[in-house]
């Protein structure tokens, strides 16, 4: 009987049968040939008595389960050694899955480590956040105005508990085309005046904002001019305060500030026109109860009673009308400080400070616009802002410079209770004035 299969004879094999295997399930005796090669038999042989394959760095093909037409040439034995990082399969049909790492003989890789990967991720994220924003930080820093120099004024008073912020808005149409004139209702006076003016007292205590009338009968006291560097002695000329401004600019108005009140301000803050519409429309608006129904045909006014949302041209109008009250600039002072109090409020909120879509142009419109001493930071600014805020959050008062009469044209402030007010801002302790 042939025990070889159809067409294997011993002359095919060239009868000499050393080293070409057996038909026996008795592997041969092992023999020393200078090549070896044999059929590849249908079912994988023991390894016993057999030189192991060499380690190979490449896949080890599948044994193939039967004879084809021709020989079939066994490639090496599984020497239990790991293979893995490709598509194909190992020894015996168990194969390792792309990128899966490979497989011990017998025993899948082990299972991905994820809390490993949720702390690379998660700081990752920490970094990516850190790093805008202090890249936001100094974006923000450098686009501030720092035109003000308070080292030129002279005879200070002494600093207080506290932070006191001088903030101006001016009638400055910087910037703006004929066409948004004309939409803002400023006119194109040449120049710029102070149309608003307010202390914000920010301490222990509460925040405090004291508005200052522009009407406001001051003395224009001895001043170095910005410019010029020239001592101009003081006269005791008597004027509206918005005149000291529109004089010698900011140090004039902070000289003069300080003289009438014996209040020393840390900071000088200033916006425009421009500036104030362009932040008010960043932020989609400003809601407002407007308790009276009121006109202007100067400022552009046309409010009807009730709430209802501001964009930038209406809230200009708001805070600029005077002439539709009794009151006048008393009036407008306390519109003032409402409007910049709910700005501060809705501004400050997660939905704008969590939104770079509405944060980035809030901030640029902003401070492309604002003009502060040389010695404000972004730091301080955020505290004012955050200050203006808590004004309306229950721990915080707003008022009027106390007045006391009126020269016919110009408002005079009661000396007495200015000095009360003055010393509890400077011993930062809750203010007990009233502007009645």
């Amino acid at each position: 009987m042939n025990d070889w299969p159809e067409g294997w004879n011993d002359d095919n094999r060239g009868g000499n049968r050393y080293g070409q295997g057996s038909a026996s399930d008795r592997p041969e005796s092992a023999r020393a040939m200078p090549h070896v090669q044999r059929p590849v038999p249908p079912q994988q042989p023991a390894p016993s008595q057999r030189r192991p394959a060499p380690p190979r760095q490449r896949q080890v093909p599948q044994q193939p389960g039967g004879y084809d037409e021709g020989p079939q040439y066994d490639s090496g034995y599984n020497t239990g050694q790991v293979y893995g990082g490709g598509n194909g399969g190992g020894h015996g049909g168990q194969g390792g899955g792309p990128g899966d790492g490979g497989y011990v003989q017998g025993r899948p890789a082990a299972a991905p480590d994820w809390r490993r990967r949720i702390k690379i991720g998660a700081l990752v994220l920490v970094v990516v956040v850190l790093g805008v924003s202090i890249g936001t930080y100094f974006w923000a820093d450098s686009k501030l105005k720092r035109d003000v120099d308070l080292s030129k004024v002279i005879e200070r008073p002494k600093s207080g508990d506290g932070t006191n912020y001088l903030i101006v808005g001016s009638d400055s149409r910087e910037g703006m085309t004929a066409e948004d004139k004309k939409k803002l209702h400023t006119g194109s006076a040449e120049g710029k005046r102070t149309d608003s003016m307010m202390i914000l007292h920010d301490g222990g205590d509460g925040p405090t904002l004291v508005s200052l009338p522009r009407d406001s009968n001051v003395e224009i006291p001895s001043f170095v001019g910005s410019e010029s560097g020239k001592k101009y002695e003081g006269k005791g000329r008597t004027t509206k305060l918005n005149a000291a401004y529109a004089e010698d600019g900011p140090e004039l108005l902070v000289r003069t500030v300080e003289f009438n009140t014996g209040l020393h301000i840390d900071h000088y803050v200033e916006i425009g026109f421009g500036g104030f519409a362009q932040i008010v429309d960043a932020i989609g608006g400003v809601e407002l109860d407007i308790p009276k129904a009121f006109k202007d045909k100067n400022s552009g006014a046309d409010f009807k009673a009730g709430k209802q949302t501001l964009n930038g041209e209406q809230s200009l109008a708001f805070v600029r009308t005077r002439y539709a009250f009794a009151a006048s600039d008393l009036d407008r002072t306390k519109n003032q400080q409402k409007f910049l109090a709910a700005l501060a409020n809705q501004t400050a909120t997660p939905s704008t400070i969590l939104n770079p879509f509405k944060l980035y142009p809030t901030m640029g419109a902003g401070l492309d616009t604002l003009v502060v001493d040389k010695d404000m930071s972004l730091w301080d600014l955020g505290q004012m802002f955050f200050a203006m805020k808590g004004v309306t959050g229950g721990d915080g008062k707003s008022m009027n410079m106390p007045i006391s009469g009126s020269t016919g044209g110009n408002l005079v402030w009661d000396k007495a209770k200015v000095k009360q007010l003055v010393e509890q801002l400077n011993n930062d302790e809750k203010v007990t004035v009233s502007d009645n």
